[in-house]
């Protein structure tokens, strides 16, 4: 294993064994409307339910809970990272989401770029591992129902 594959593995187990913005938000705290979606990964088990809150079209808030592998976890905790650091816009959620999907179906072909990714760019590397694919995806697919339903 190289150095970056390795950098890469302890950022997933870190974000996996201290999630960042773990905790579903009450829906009615703040201003702004919630969308809530609860996805699963029969497979493996994995389970995401992630809150988006949306103020007019910027994602304010994304807070999320979960079950699942390192991998599910992560993911979950890098996006609402990601989200939260950025204040996306509803179109820039679903374009960082469409990306991050393209990049996950490409076997390998395609990296995430960390500038755009943060984090979330070290699982670039799950795209070799098609069962993996969706425990990497699961949270980013909730995001996507979750505003959607806001």
């Amino acid at each position: 294993m190289n150095e970056l594959d390795a950098l890469y593995r302890e950022l997933i187990l870190d974000h996996s064994k201290h999630p960042q913005h773990f905790g579903l938000a009450d829906e009615d705290a703040e201003p702004g409307h919630s969308g809530t979606s609860h996805q699963k990964n029969p497979v493996c088990g994995d389970e995401i339910t992630l809150r988006a809150r949306v103020d007019g079209e910027t994602i304010a808030d994304v807070t999320w809970e979960g079950r699942g592998c390192s991998i599910s976890q992560a993911s979950a905790s890098m996006l609402a990272d990601l989200v939260a650091e950025e204040g996306l816009s509803r179109a820039e959620a679903v374009t960082l989401i469409e990306g991050f999907r393209e990049a996950l179906r490409s076997r390998g072909k395609l990296e995430l770029d960390e500038e755009v990714y943060g984090d979330a760019a070290a699982l670039s590397g799950v795209s070799k591992f098609s069962a993996r694919v969706k425990c990497a995806m699961l949270a980013w697919v909730a995001l996507e129902d979750a505003i959607a339903k806001a």
